[in-house]
């Protein structure tokens, strides 16, 4: 699980005073390093570097066994089983195993007093390691301070190091020109209503298919009825506002709070590929024939607004310093909690809301409030969040290949070689020339997951720029095709970068786009949105093969059944061998899945399917 930063959450400002150790900030930017540099060769060698270095140095802030490990306030009282023997008191065990059913059915033992060590005195407790300055045990828990609070913390929150500030600050610049910005608790009302209307909608059903009567009047009838709909919805939700707005009945009048809301949908979707499924394409779909001049003649307005990005944002109210700002990279990083002690998470999370509100104080001018420069940095941290769930299983995939399977050598059941014909496969390659394309696959959809933001923005201004397009039968239904000229000029760059790393290319390198394969932009983005759908299960099925399947009977009984035999004089596997068992079911998984999903069998002909960049995917999700 990660933890992504919402305004409004309480700290505990006393942990704010720790000054922080060089160790602690160089773990900080190596875990960070490869979210926010791209895998880059030169940023991983040095975060690797860095985290060599951080394991060798002692730990920083003193933490008191005596007290619960939850609140650090009052004395444990509850030793719990099911959570490591870590102790409560009993106020915050009962609080914490309530949340969920999984810990519901966790034992606890009382702690007696003798057993239980014995509170260090005041002035011992508060101490701090050598070198380092006592902790603040008199601030108070509040996120929401006043500049003048925020401006005194800012001597104790020294910013994470970088290698090159003022190369990460253009990178960051340069990256934040497609990164939208967060919608607030009003923004995401207006959300819902507008969801609920594209609902109910018929406008692809109306628009996109053969009829005798003007295509231009049907459009411009059923744009009238979403934004007839939509203004009912408002006038439900909230009469006044309703009123206000739509006293006249006339849409003319009301063109900016329809563009406003309509950019909304848009700009959510960016950050959350997997919402609006089914109401994503008929908004799309009509924001496009809004901007046909023909259809604009008819409205009397336009629907069409740029999305509003972080960059956008900045620029208006000149604050693009902030970007550049040492504390940036505290203030957005992706904290992980996996493989670390609750404290280490804890300390984390307070010392990334310390920097937010250092930098909301700082920035904060004229019309930008601290709450927008918030809510700005939360934004940036969506993004890292979005590569962590999106490219990163990728990397993950890329790392089971080289992990269990060699790139020359194959025998039994790591051999990935496939056969045209041959369990529906349509392609023909011995082990290394297979290993080779499912590599280089997982590698260019890693660099597309990597800059999916800005494939967003550039899909965007194909889709919207008034650009005309041909309703034609593809064979999967009526589809609108379009010429994708700034979408297709960033994958072919994308590729590029995808063949400099894996040095040589396996296949068809034919990009399909505004034709019959992949008719528009839109099919695009939603196709590649996919990857992750696709790769996650199969990471979940490895996970859950442990090494401690010793403690699961029933898995441990199936593996010796179905690994354990004999085999070429060799002794079998059985209980004790769990690691050998382990990789052994992991084998069979991936190597099923790197053959069949990577075999060329996405449509019925080579020129749909094969080995082109298109067809890799179509193969594996089919």
């Amino acid at each position: 699980m990660s933890y992504r930063g919402f305004p409004g959450r309480s700290t505990r400002s006393a942990a704010s005073a720790v000054p922080d150790t060089p160790a602690a900030a160089a773990a900080r930017h190596a875990q960070l390093a490869h979210i926010l540099t791209g895998g880059d060769a030169a940023h991983d060698a040095a975060a690797a570097a860095l985290t060599a270095a951080a394991n060798d140095v002692v730990e920083g802030p003193a933490f008191d066994p005596a007290l619960c490990i939850e609140c650090q306030d009052h004395p444990a009282d509850l030793q719990c089983a099911g959570c490591s023997d870590e102790r409560y008191c009993e106020v915050c065990w009962v609080a914490q195993h309530a949340k969920s059913v999984a810990r519901r059915a966790h034992t606890s033992t009382k702690l007696s007093t003798a057993a239980a060590p014995a509170p260090a005195p005041a002035s011992e407790a508060t101490a701090s390691p050598a070198g380092e300055e006592p902790m603040d045990t008199d601030a108070e828990d509040d996120t929401h301070t006043t500049n003048g609070t925020a401006a005194s913390d800012q001597a104790t929150v020294t910013p994470t190091p970088t290698m090159n500030p003022a190369e990460f600050g253009a990178w960051l610049a340069e990256r934040c020109r497609y990164i939208p910005v967060r919608l607030t608790f009003s923004e995401r009302k207006m959300l819902r209503l507008l969801d609920a209307a594209l609902r109910v909608g018929e406008y692809t059903d109306k628009v996109d298919i053969y009829s005798t009567t003007s295509r231009t009047q049907r459009m411009v009838a059923q744009i009238r009825e979403v934004c007839q709909t939509l203004a009912g919805l408002v006038v439900a939700a909230d009469y006044k506002l309703g009123q206000e707005l739509f006293a006249s009945r006339d849409f003319a009048e009301n063109a900016e709070w329809y563009c406003h809301i309509f950019e909304l949908g848009r700009r959510h979707k960016v950050m959350n590929p997997e919402k609006m499924r089914a109401t994503y394409g008929k908004l799309v779909y009509m924001l496009q024939d809004s901007a046909l001049p023909e259809v604009q003649r008819l409205l009397g307005f336009s629907l069409v607004i740029p999305i509003k990005t972080v960059h956008r944002v900045l620029e208006e109210h000149d604050a693009l310093a902030l970007l550049s700002d040492p504390l940036v990279l505290d203030a957005t990083a992706e904290i992980v909690s996996e493989g670390k002690p609750r404290r280490a998470v804890e300390l984390e999370i307070r010392r990334k809301e310390n920097a937010v509100k250092v930098l909301s104080a700082k920035y904060a001018k004229g019309r930008l409030t601290a709450d927008d420069v918030a809510q700005l940095l939360y934004s940036v941290g969506d993004h890292h969040h979005y590569l962590k769930f999106h490219r990163d299983p990728c990397d993950q995939m890329l790392k089971y290949l080289t992990t269990y399977f060699h790139p020359e050598e194959s025998k039994g059941p790591t051999n990935l070689g496939i056969r045209a014909g041959a369990e529906g496969a349509r392609l023909t390659h011995h082990h290394p020339k297979q290993f080779t394309y499912v590599y280089q696959s997982l590698a260019l959809w890693r660099e597309i997951a990597h800059d999916m933001f800005q494939l967003f923005w550039l899909s965007d201004q194909d889709m919207l720029g008034g650009n005309g397009y041909r309703l034609r039968d593809t064979g999967q239904g009526l589809q609108r095709v379009q010429a994708c000229p700034q979408v297709g000029r960033a994958m072919h760059a994308i590729l590029r970068r995808a063949m400099a790393r894996v040095g040589s290319w396996v296949g068809s390198s034919v990009i399909h786009l505004g034709d019959d394969n992949v008719p528009n932009a839109l099919m695009f983005i939603d196709k590649y949105t996919q990857v992750t759908r696709i790769l996650l299960p199969v990471q979940r099925a490895i996970a859950r093969l442990a090494p401690d399947i010793a403690e699961k009977p029933a898995l441990c009984e199936y593996l010796i059944a179905q690994y354990g035999r004999p085999v070429a004089g060799q002794p079998g596997l059985g209980v004790g061998d769990e690691d050998q068992l382990v990789a052994a079911a992991r084998v069979d998984i991936l190597a099923d899945f790197f053959r069949h999903a990577f075999d060329g069998s996405g449509a019925d002909n080579f020129s749909s399917a094969g080995s082109c960049i298109d067809g890799r995917l179509t193969s594996a999700w089919n």
